[in-house]
C-alpha cells in the first residue's frame, strides 16, 4: 500500500502551487485571476479541485475575500520559495553582469514618493531602460514576504527584523508658515495662537501630532488634512502653520521656518527588501542607485 502522502504528491504540482500563491496574494478570485491572466471561474474551479484532491480546505471564504488556512499558508510559502528559485535560475541564465531587467514594484508613502523618489527617478530610468517601475503609495508597510511589492521605502527608526535594507539618511522636520499668511498676522503674535494645520484623526500617533500636543497642550488645530503633503500644501497656500519635513519644503520661496529643525522628530529613511530577493539584478540596481542619489536636507 502506498504511503498517505502519495496522493498529495501526485496531485500537487507547480501549477497548483502557483494558483494557491496567487489567491493568497490576491485575496479575491478577481485578484488571483488578474495575477494569473485567467478568468475568475478558472481560479474558482482550480482551487475547488485542489482542495478536493487534498481533502483539506486551503482557504476560508468570507466577506473580505479568501484567507489562507494554516495548510494554505504552508503551501503558499513553498510556492514562494519555488518562485524565488526560478528567478535565481533566470538571473544565472542571463548572468548578473548583463543589463538588469524586469518589473520592479516599489511601495512608499505619498510624501516620500513626491519629495524623495520622483525627483531622482528619471536618471535611474535612463540608466536602466529594461527595468519597468510600478509605484504604489500607502501608509502601510505591505507584506514583502508575500511579494506584494519588491522594495519598500519607509521613514522609521525600527525597520522590521525580517527585512534587509540600507539607511538612506535622516528625515528632519520643522514648523513652517507661508509668507502670505505671516503678512496678515499682527507683529509678535505667539506661535501657539496662530492657525495650525495638522494631520487628521486617522493618524493620532504620528510623531508631529505627539510633538505638538507636548509643546502646545492647549492648542486645537484649526485645519486638519490626511497626509504631510497636504500639510505642506496648506502652509504654502497661506492657511496657517504646520509641521512638515525639510525634504518637502526645501528652499521653497513662499515659506518661512518658524521653529526647527526639531530633533525630536528626526527619523531614519530606509529602503527595504525581503532577503530572498535582495540580490536580484534589478533590486541591486535600485539599492545602489538610491544609496548615492538620495540626499536629505539637514
Amino acid at each position: 500500500m502506498k504511503p498517505s502522502y502519495a496522493k498529495l504528491q501526485s496531485k500537487l504540482g507547480p501549477q497548483e502551487l502557483e494558483i494557491i500563491l496567487a489567491l493568497q496574494r490576491g485575496r479575491t478570485l478577481a485578484g488571483a485571476a488578474e495575477r494569473l491572466k485567467v478568468d475568475t471561474s478558472t481560479v474558482f474551479r482550480a482551487i475547488k479541485r485542489i482542495e478536493q484532491d487534498l481533502g483539506e480546505l486551503l482557504f476560508d471564504r468570507g466577506r473580505q475575500g479568501y484567507t489562507a488556512t494554516e495548510l494554505g499558508r504552508v503551501l503558499a510559502s513553498h510556492a514562494e520559495r519555488i518562485e524565488t528559485q526560478l528567478e535565481e535560475a533566470r538571473e544565472a541564465a542571463f548572468n548578473q553582469a548583463t543589463e538588469p531587467s524586469g518589473l520592479l514594484r516599489i511601495t512608499l508613502t505619498d510624501t516620500l514618493l513626491h519629495t524623495v523618489l520622483l525627483p531622482v527617478l528619471a536618471p535611474f530610468a535612463a540608466l536602466h531602460p529594461r527595468i519597468e517601475l510600478e509605484l504604489a503609495t500607502t501608509n502601510v508597510l505591505v507584506n514583502l514576504s508575500q511579494r506584494e511589492a519588491d522594495i519598500a521605502i519607509r521613514a522609521t527608526d525600527d525597520p522590521p527584523e525580517h527585512l534587509v535594507g540600507i539607511r538612506l539618511g535622516t528625515v528632519r522636520s520643522a514648523v513652517y508658515a507661508g509668507k502670505d499668511y505671516l503678512a496678515r498676522q499682527p507683529a509678535g503674535k505667539p506661535l501657539a495662537e496662530m492657525d495650525w494645520i495638522a494631520l487628521d484623526d486617522a493618524l493620532p500617533d504620528h510623531p508631529s501630532q505627539r510633538w505638538r500636543r507636548a509643546r502646545y497642550p492647549q492648542l486645537a488645530p484649526r485645519h486638519k488634512v490626511s497626509n504631510l503633503l497636504a500639510v505642506a500644501g496648506a502652509v504654502v497656500n497661506g492657511l496657517g502653520v504646520g509641521v512638515a519635513p525639510l525634504a518637502v519644503m526645501r528652499e521653497h520661496p513662499h515659506v518661512v521656518m518658524l521653529d526647527g529643525p526639531l530633533p525630536e522628530l528626526d527619523i531614519g529613511l530606509w529602503v527595504l527588501a525581503h532577503p530572498d530577493t535582495r540580490y536580484l539584478g534589478r533590486m541591486k540596481a535600485m539599492f545602489d542607485f538610491l544609496r548615492g542619489a538620495v540626499v536629505l536636507p539637514a
